[in-house]
This record gives structure tokens, C-alpha cells and sequence, in this order.
């Protein structure tokens, strides 16, 4: 099945100022299966976590979450790069985080022909050494089209 695919658009987080951008995108991965790829840029001294945390009891974990569809399944779980973990005196705790330009990754099986959209949204929390903001949601839409 050959795949075509689309960008709906860039999608940025809620504020085009804040320190965190991110970037939507579909590919296809020549298997039968669509790589769906959620990009970050994080600006320097700020950091967002990891999706898995020591503990519930600190910052808020990067959260994924694909809308239920009949077009497609998710295939394996989310991959994203490996954290840095250290200890936070400001929440003090052991945290996991990323800085830079840290890219998560989720692989999809199309369960039929025909163009399709995969939908979701991000929620994180950035932080630097001595303040956090709030958590977003940013919602994504990406549309997946096949011949």
C-alpha cells in the first residue's frame, strides 16, 4: 500500500512565545505501517519531563494521547529519548527530563484504505532552575492519506 501523507499544519503550543515548540508530523515507514513523530524545541535553561516519573508527587509527566480511531492501531508503545534523571532540590526528588530538541515517536497501522486523520494532544510542563509553568495541551491533527 503506497502512502501519501499530508501535514494539516505546525501546530505550536498555546503561547508562540513560551519556551517550548512543537512540531506534527506523519511518514510513511515503507512496511505497511505510518511514523508518527511529535518534535520538540525546548529554549535553553528550560526543560520538559519525561512521560515516566519516579513519583506523582512532583512535575507533571509529558503526557501522549492518540484519540481512538477505526482507521488506525498504535504499534508498540511511544519511544522517546533517554532522559536526563537527576535530583531537583526545588521539588526534592529524583526527576527525568528533557532539554533540547527531543523527539517522542509512535508507530500506527493503517486497518484500511483510504485517507484517514490521526488526532491527539500533548500535555507537559516546562521548568528551569528556579520557576515552572503552569502545564498546556497542545492538540494535534495529522492528516494520513493512501492510494
Amino acid at each position: 500500500m503506497l502512502l501519501l501523507l499530508s501535514l494539516l499544519g505546525i501546530l505550536c503550543a498555546s503561547d508562540p512565545t513560551g519556551p517550548v515548540k512543537w512540531r506534527f508530523a506523519a511518514s510513511a515507514t515503507g512496511d505497511g505501517y505510518v511514523r508518527i513523530d511529535l518534535r520538540t524545541e525546548v529554549e535553553g535553561g528550560w526543560h520538559i519531563y519525561a512521560t515516566e516519573l519516579p513519583s506523582d508527587e512532583g512535575p507533571i509527566a509529558t503526557a501522549i494521547r492518540f484519540k481512538a480511531s477505526e482507521a488506525f492501531v498504535l504499534e508498540g508503545g511511544l519511544v522517546e529519548p533517554e532522559p536526563v534523571e537527576q535530583y531537583d532540590p526545588n521539588f526534592a526528588m529524583m526527576v527525568r527530563y528533557h532539554s533540547g530538541s527531543p523527539a517522542f515517536v509512535q508507530r500506527i497501522k493503517p486497518l484500511r484504505p483510504g485517507a484517514f486523520d490521526v488526532e491527539g494532544e500533548v500535555e507537559y510542563m516546562v521548568c528551569n532552575d528556579r520557576t515552572c509553568l503552569p502545564p498546556v495541551v497542545v492538540p494535534f491533527k495529522l492528516r494520513v492519506e493512501s492510494m
